[in-house]
């Protein structure tokens, strides 16, 4: 194809065709035309010219010229495409390095394979200015429900049709044993959108807990107003939700409203869900009186909230044990998801049952330890003291209050305790060094005696040995095998050590044997303060 013997505009004409059926900037279309011609043109008249085209954008003329740059001596590498200060002389008037001279060629006669190689140039940029246009497109949608046409299926996952490209909805982002054919309409929520090579991969799902509140956001247009928010969802997909929800208009239930004139609202997320069934749950700033509301339609008796350890403590009656667990626990995850805590479930008499043997292993702890009798034992119990040190470094004002109870009798008490956990702290550290204990661990700040002995009979017995611990070791966690959570016991988590203090602590032996900067270290303990700081403003807010 000669470009002389063409009909000029026949490249626009081409140019905005590609443009307009593909959806992208025309001129990328004409970039890649020039990009072609010129390849073709280095073709016929050498690789090692630097040929470059220009194509008006009114006419359609395509203007094929050789680019000359001036460089110094030492570092001519191209003639065809370089030349020196004094070569140029010859064509410029007062030539310096970096300038370029530039002089109009003879357009090529494009052969069927320069054409070939023209047409990929071309196909290749228009495919790249594609997967820039959906990327661009999809990439502020995550997080938004879309309405798409289901393509194909392939190993169990669904490729989708969103109208300007492919998504793809994984096996384990469907509900239950969902299946589609060819042609299917699909509602699904755009969980990400990701760049790769091979284009913009747009990932769907159906099971995401984001899925459900985008569709009552749909359904319910106070949550769309803002009227009313949604502050957690928890989903066992197909199966069974939890989703909770305040309203910042004292005379709007939001309950009510998320349920509709006879159910309707909800039922159209249910119908969407495959039939799962959705528990909607007021939402409430108290912890206790959320979990509450959380473990509908079971009843609780009473609710012990520990903090610290962000667990807590359902009461029931016996009759209600089974309504309040749920099937295979369903019901009880769920509201551990909603809450965000580890939530223990007994009957009244199983509390009770426990309660009474915590009292009777207490008052018998002070009874053996404090030389009392069991009637003043039980008093310490009563006040709410639990162990020997909470009676030794105790302010002498907080055993005055217990009935019969002198300064003389205080100090008495106060010192029995004191000399009892000396001898046990000795007892403790005389284990761990006949078992290897060094000197570098006993004297590392944060352990005590009894946690000493416990990590000597845990076969760590030096500073070295600490440091090289991870931090579930130390306090515990949980680790999942199977699909089911497991418990790992921590050596020093029966000393109610955090998995945070674990972590601080191991720092600081890292730190000391040199293993690590301690600008690591305080940045580190500054990360910790900021998000426990953040979390109390959340709390707070």
């Amino acid at each position: 194809m000669a470009i002389t013997s063409a009909n000029q505009l026949e490249l626009l004409q081409t140019a905005e065709a590609v443009a307009r059926e593909k959806m992208i900037d025309p001129g990328l279309v004409i970039e890649a035309m020039e990009e072609s011609l010129a390849r073709a043109a280095k073709s016929r008249y050498g690789a090692e010219m630097d040929i470059r085209v220009h194509i008006d954008r009114k006419t359609g003329r395509a203007k094929f010229t050789r680019v000359r740059t001036v460089v110094e001596e030492s570092e001519l590498e191209n003639y065809q495409s370089e030349f020196t200060v004094e070569q140029a002389k010859e064509y410029m008037d007062s030539p310096e390095v970096g300038q370029e001279f530039i002089e109009e060629v003879p357009p090529v006669e494009m052969g069927r394979i320069a054409a070939q190689s023209a047409k990929q140039v071309i196909l290749q940029k228009v495919r790249e200015a594609e997967r820039d246009r959906q990327y661009e497109e999809f990439k502020d949608r995550a997080g938004s429900i879309i309405n798409g046409l289901v393509k194909r299926e392939e190993y169990g996952n669904v490729i989708v049709d969103v109208g300007a490209g492919e998504a793809i909805l994984r096996r384990n982002e469907k509900i239950g044993r969902e299946s589609y054919r060819p042609n299917d309409r699909i509602r699904v929520y755009i969980k990400d959108v990701r760049r790769e090579q091979r284009g913009p991969q747009i990932f769907l799902s159906r099971t995401a807990p984001e899925f459900m509140a985008e569709l009552f956001k749909m359904e319910v247009p106070e949550i769309y107003d803002g009227i009313i928010e949604i502050k957690a969802v928890a989903r066992d997909p197909g199966s069974r939700a939890k989703i909770a929800v305040i309203s910042y208009d004292g005379s709007i239930d939001p309950v009510g409203a998320c349920v509709g004139m006879r159910g309707s609202r909800v039922q159209a997320v249910v119908n969407e869900l495959q039939g799962e069934k959705i528990d909607i749950i007021p939402w409430n700033e108290d912890q206790p009186t959320f979990l509450v509301n959380a473990l509908q339609p079971a009843e609780v008796s009473k609710v012990v909230l520990d903090e610290e350890a962000g667990k807590i403590e359902v009461v029931v009656p016996e009759e209600q044990l089974s309504l309040a667990i749920g099937r295979r626990g369903q019901n009880v995850r769920l509201a551990s998801q909603l809450t965000g805590l580890d939530i223990d479930i007994m009957t009244e008499e199983q509390e009770s049952s426990r309660r009474q043997a915590e009292f009777e292993l207490r008052t018998k702890l002070f009874m053996d330890n404090l030389d009392l009798d069991e009637f003043f034992a039980q008093l310490l119990v009563s006040e709410g003291f639990t162990n020997l040190e909470e009676v030794a470094y105790v302010e002498v004002g907080e055993l005055l209050v217990i009935d019969g109870v002198d300064e003389a009798t205080a100090g008495e008490l106060q010192a029995r305790a004191r000399d009892v956990l000396e001898a046990q702290n000795k007892a403790a550290l005389d284990a761990a060094r006949a078992l290897g204990v060094e000197d570098s661990l006993i004297e590392f700040e944060g352990l005590t005696p009894q946690m000493i002995e416990a990590l000597a009979n845990d076969d760590v017995k030096t500073l070295e040995d600490f440091a090289t611990c991870a931090d579930w070791e130390l306090a515990g966690g949980w680790t999942t095998e199977n699909g089911e959570r497991v418990k790992d016991d921590g050596t020093l988590e029966p000393f109610d050590l955090s998995l945070e203090d674990a972590q601080k602590m191991i720092m600081t032996a890292r730190v000391l044997l040199g293993w690590v900067d301690p600008a690591e270290l305080e940045a580190q303990n500054a990360e910790s303060e900021e998000g426990h700081d953040e979390v109390e403003e959340e709390a707070e807010a």
